[in-house]
C-alpha cells in the first residue's frame, strides 16, 4: 500500500508541473490579446472624437502612433519582460500577408473609377517615374555619404543605398487622406484623386524596386550601365504580370458568380470574394509578382463586373466588411509602429542620419512632384496649378510599408535603416499630416460651396452635383477614342459574360443620374438638385462604387427602399417586383427591378 502510493507520487510530480507552464503561456496569450482589443477600441474612439470635433491637427494614424507610444513606454516600464516587448514587435511577414491585403483590397473594390482612369497617365507618371527618380536620389545620397565616412554603411557598391532608397521612397498618405477626406473641408476632388492614385500604385512599384535591388545586392552584382535597363524590364514584367494575374483572377471570380446562384446564399458569397481576392495576392507573390498590383486590379475588376452578380444583401455587407477590415489594419500597424520605439529591439540610433534622410525625402519629393505635374500639363486638359503641386508634394508621407521593407533589408545595416525608417514615418505622419488642414486652406484647396455633411466613409467628390462646375471640371474630356471603344467592347462582350450594368441601364457620358446595380431610372430627373441637395437622396442619385467611367455619377447600392407586392402592370411578366419610389429633395424617382 504505502509503498506503492509512493511510488505512484513520483512521477506524477513532474506532470502536474506541466499544465501549470501550459496555463501560464494561456494566461499571457489571454491578456495581450485583451490588451491589444482594448488599445484598438481606443484607437477607434479616437478616430471618432477626431473627426466629431474637427480636430485636424491630429489625424487618425497620428493618434494611433501616439496611444502606441503610451502603451509601449507602460508595458517597458511594469513588465519589461522579453516575450511581452516581442509581442508589442510588428512583424513583417504579418504585415505582408495579413495587414496589408485589406487595406489594398479595399482601396481598389471602392475605387472612384472614372476619377482615377480619367487621370490615368498623371497618376502612372507621378507613381512610376516620379518614383524611380526618387528612389535614385536618395539612393546615391545615402551612397555619398557613406562615401565621405559620415554614416557606416556599405559603400563597396550603391546597391545597398539604392535597396533603401527604394523602400523609403514608399509615399502612404493615410494621414493626409483621412484629412482630405472630411467632407467639411470640401477638398478639390481632382487633388484627392492624385495623391490617392499615386500612393496606391506607388506602394506596388517601390516594392518591386525594392526586390530587385536586394536581389542584386544579395547577388553581389555591380551596378554599371545594363544594370538600369535590365531593373526596367524587369519591373514591367512584374508590373505586367502583376496585373495580368489581378485581372484574370477578378474575372474568373465575376464569370463563377454569373453563372451559379450563390446570389440565393449570401453567406458564401462573402466568403467566396474574400478567397478570390486574398488568393491573387497570395499567387502572385508565390510566382514572384507583385501582390499588391494583383490585388489592386483584381479589386477594380470585381467592382465593376461582380457587384451586379451579388445580391443586395451582398452589395452593402461585403462593402462595409472590407472597409472595417482595412480600419483595424490600419489602425493596427500604427499602433505597432508606435510601440517599436520601447521594445528595446532596436539601439542603433543616428539622429544626424535620421535628419540627412528627412532633408533627402523631402527633395527627392521635390523632384518626384513638379517637373512630372509639368509634363502632365502639356497633355491635360484641367491643368494641375501650382498650389495644387505644392500640397501634393507635402502629402508624400512616408508609411507602414516603408517600415516594413526595412526589416528585410539585406546586409548587416538593416537595424540602421530600420530605426531611421521607423523616424521618418512618424514624423512624416504626425508632423506633416497634422499641418495638412492648414496647408489645404492656405493653398486654396478648399472648394467655396458648401455641402451637407456626411457620414464618415464618404468623400468629398462622391458627391459631385450633375451640372456643377466641379462635376463638368471632373467628368471625362472626351467620349471618342480609346475611351469610347473600351466602352462599347465592354458592354457588348465583356458584362453580358461577366456582369455589369447592362447597356440599356448606362446613361449618357455626361452622367446626369445614376441607378443602381439592378434597378432603372425610367425617368431623368427634370432638374439639376442645387449644391447640397445630393446628400439628402443617396438612395436615387449616391453610392460607393458604380461604373462612373460609363459617365454615371454613381449607383444606389446602399438604397434600401421598401419592397411591395405588386404586379407590373402591362408587362405580360410575372408578379415582377417593384420598389415604392424614393423621395428626394427635388422630386420622386420611381426606380423598378429589371430582375436578376
Amino acid at each position: 500500500g504505502p509503498g506503492a502510493h509512493g511510488h505512484a507520487a513520483g512521477p506524477a510530480a513532474p506532470r502536474a508541473a506541466m499544465p501549470s507552464a501550459a496555463e501560464d503561456a494561456h494566461e499571457f496569450g489571454a491578456l495581450n490579446t485583451l490588451l491589444l482589443v482594448v488599445v484598438l477600441g481606443l484607437c477607434i474612439l479616437s478616430a471618432y472624437l477626431i473627426k466629431k470635433y474637427k480636430f485636424y491637427y491630429l489625424p487618425e494614424s497620428a493618434a494611433a502612433i501616439i496611444v502606441g507610444f503610451i502603451v509601449g513606454g507602460m508595458a517597458r516600464l511594469v513588465y519589461p519582460s522579453r516575450e511581452e516587448l516581442q509581442f508589442l514587435t510588428l512583424d513583417a511577414d504579418l504585415f505582408f500577408f495579413l495587414l496589408l491585403p485589406p487595406i489594398i483590397f479595399e482601396a481598389g473594390y471602392t475605387l472612384r473609377k472614372k476619377q482615377f482612369f480619367s487621370n490615368f497617365w498623371t497618376i502612372i507618371l507621378f507613381a512610376v517615374l516620379g518614383t524611380l527618380v526618387s528612389t535614385f536620389i536618395i539612393g546615391y545620397a545615402t551612397f555619398l555619404l557613406g562615401r565621405a565616412g559620415v554614416v557606416s554603411i556599405d559603400t563597396s557598391s550603391p546597391m545597398e543605398a539604392l535597396t533603401y532608397g527604394a523602400l523609403i521612397s514608399a509615399v502612404d498618405p493615410v494621414a493626409t487622406l483621412s484629412i482630405m477626406g472630411n467632407a467639411e473641408l470640401n477638398c478639390d476632388p481632382l487633388l484627392y484623386s492624385l495623391v490617392f492614385g499615386e500612393s496606391v500604385l506607388n506602394d506596388a512599384v517601390a516594392i518591386v524596386l525594392f526586390h530587385t535591388f536586394s536581389d542584386a545586392y544579395d547577388k553581389k552584382e555591380q551596378f554599371d550601365s545594363s544594370t538600369l535597363p535590365s531593373i526596367l524590364l524587369n519591373f514591367i514584367g512584374v508590373s505586367t504580370g502583376s496585373i495580368i494575374v489581378g485581372v484574370g483572377i477578378g474575372l474568373s471570380c465575376a464569370y463563377i458568380f454569373k453563372n451559379t446562384q450563390l446570389r440565393e446564399i449570401p453567406k458564401y458569397e462573402i466568403s467566396l470574394l474574400f478567397l478570390f481576392s486574398y488568393g491573387s495576392y497570395a499567387f502572385a507573390e508565390a510566382i514572384d509578382l507583385s501582390g499588391i498590383m494583383s490585388l489592386f486590379f483584381c479589386g477594380i475588376v470585381l467592382s465593376h463586373y461582380n457587384s451586379y452578380n451579388l445580391s443586395s444583401t451582398s452589395q452593402v455587407t461585403a462593402e462595409y466588411i472590407f472597409k472595417s477590415l482595412a480600419v483595424l489594419s490600419e489602425f493596427f500597424v500604427f499602433l505597432y509602429m508606435g510601440m517599436g520605439f520601447f521594445t528595446g529591439r532596436f539601439s542603433n540610433w543616428n539622429a544626424a542620419f535620421i535628419v540627412f534622410q528627412l532633408v533627402c525625402c523631402l527633395v527627392a519629393r521635390l523632384f518626384n512632384t513638379f517637373p512630372f505635374a509639368f509634363l502632365a500639363n502639356l497633355a491635360r486638359t484641367r491643368k494641375i496649378p501650382i498650389k495644387m503641386q505644392v500640397v501634393i508634394w507635402f502629402a508624400g508621407l512616408r508609411g507602414a510599408i516603408a517600415f516594413a521593407l526595412a526589416q528585410n533589408m539585406p546586409g548587416e545595416h538593416r537595424e540602421l535603416y530600420t530605426t531611421t525608417s521607423l523616424s521618418i514615418v512618424i514624423f512624416t505622419t504626425v508632423v506633416c499630416g497634422g499641418l495638412t488642414e492648414p496647408l489645404l486652406g492656405k493653398m486654396g484647396m478648399k472648394l467655396q460651396h458648401g455641402y451637407d455633411e456626411l457620414g464618415e466613409d464618404h468623400h468629398p467628390y462622391e458627391q459631385l452635383v450633375p451640372g456643377s462646375e466641379a462635376f463638368r471640371m471632373n467628368r471625362f474630356t472626351s467620349t471618342t477614342g480609346l475611351h469610347q471603344f473600351w466602352r462599347h467592347f465592354d458592354a457588348r462582350y465583356m458584362k453580358p459574360m461577366f456582369g455589369g450594368r447592362p447597356a440599356s441601364m448606362m446613361e449618357d457620358s455626361d452622367g446626369q443620374s445614376g441607378t443602381s446595380p439592378r434597378c432603372s431610372t425610367p425617368q431623368a430627373v427634370s432638374a439639376a438638385p442645387p449644391a447640397g441637395a445630393n446628400r439628402r437622396s443617396r438612395s436615387a442619385n449616391g453610392s460607393r462604387h458604380g461604373d462612373e467611367e460609363d459617365g454615371g455619377s454613381g449607383d444606389n447600392r446602399r438604397a434600401a427602399p421598401r419592397r411591395v407586392s405588386s404586379r407590373k402592370d402591362g408587362t405580360g411578366g410575372g408578379g415582377e417586383d417593384k420598389y415604392t419610389p424614393p423621395t428626394t429633395s427635388f422630386g420622386v424617382v420611381e426606380l423598378k427591378e429589371t430582375g436578376p
